[in-house]
């Protein structure tokens, strides 16, 4: 099976073209390639396949195996991916995933593409739809007990769930001991994303990210969209926010009068390579 490993900041996936080759149990084939000591290493497994839906299909499975809808810095990786190697050769394309058909902006340099900017749709802030056992019609600083401790979270969908949470200290956080507190809790029947954000300023805010079924990543696309409508809605800031992940920077921008979500950032190919499974 031949696959290319690529990443967005730093949130690296292993990508198979499903236009040449054919995947038998996805799920098992995404918990052996993530592992890094023995497979290829990899936050997860991304399926490139044909669909009469759009320009292609992107289907993701994290590193515990489970499927997953969406991932921000998937699909750019998956737009570079298509246009690169020749499968679409335009600079606006279209990708179906499981929240949806997302169109693609790409910034091409020197015949490749270096940046992606990606219509991410509209932010989800209903509590039964995110899903959210809450009463409020938005969760909006609600207050939240994990391993003891209260936290106020804000809820947002952007095609899967993300409960954000603002500090005075990301750096400081022992993630690997609050983040499965978080996932697993009651509250969230599918599970869900959590982002830790400190706000630096009206157009700038930091977050590090405990992904369900992945642990800590050091970037999250989805999470960096949830992030800036948290921070907008909450007040901390304006329409456009840099968000600063352990992986580099991404470009967010709620257009409030279309309600949509636009993340504009990199992609990069780490190498190709092939499996003898």
């Amino acid at each position: 099976m031949k696959f290319t490993k690529m990443q967005g900041l730093g949130n690296d996936y292993v990508y198979v073209n499903c236009f040449q080759e054919k995947i038998e149990n996805p799920s098992e084939l995404a918990k052996f390639v993530s592992n890094r000591n023995f497979g290829v290493g990899a936050d997860g497994l991304i399926l490139i396949k044909p669909t009469p839906l759009a320009d292609c299909e992107m289907e993701m499975y994290n590193a515990d195996g489970s499927q997953g809808a969406m991932c921000g810095n998937g699909i750019r990786c998956v737009a570079k991916y298509v246009y690169d190697y020749g499968l679409v050769k335009k600079e606006v394309l279209t990708v179906a995933t499981r929240s949806g058909i997302k169109t693609l902006h790409l910034t091409v340099e020197n015949g490749k593409v270096a940046r992606v900017k990606v219509n991410m749709g509209s932010p989800v802030l209903d509590p039964d739809k995110i899903p959210i056992a809450a009463e409020e019609k938005r969760v909006l600083q609600m207050p939240f007990e994990v391993e003891g401790k209260i936290w106020k979270i804000t809820g947002v969908s952007m095609g899967n769930p993300h409960a954000v949470t603002f500090v005075e200290d990301v750096r400081g956080l022992d993630l690997e001991k609050i983040g499965p507190g978080f996932e697993h809790h009651v509250a969230f029947p599918d599970r869900v994303n959590t982002e830790f954000v400190r706000v630096i300023d009206r157009h700038t805010a930091e977050m590090r990210v405990w992904e369900r079924g992945s642990g800590e990543t050091l970037a999250c696309g989805t999470g960096a969209c949830a992030v800036a409508v948290a921070c907008i809605l909450n007040g901390y800031t304006e329409d456009r926010v840099t968000v600063k992940l352990l992986g580099g920077d991404l470009d967010i921008y709620w257009d409030r009068e279309e309600n949509l979500v636009y993340m504009t950032g990199p992609a990069v190919t780490v190498f190709d390579g092939e499996l003898f499974l």
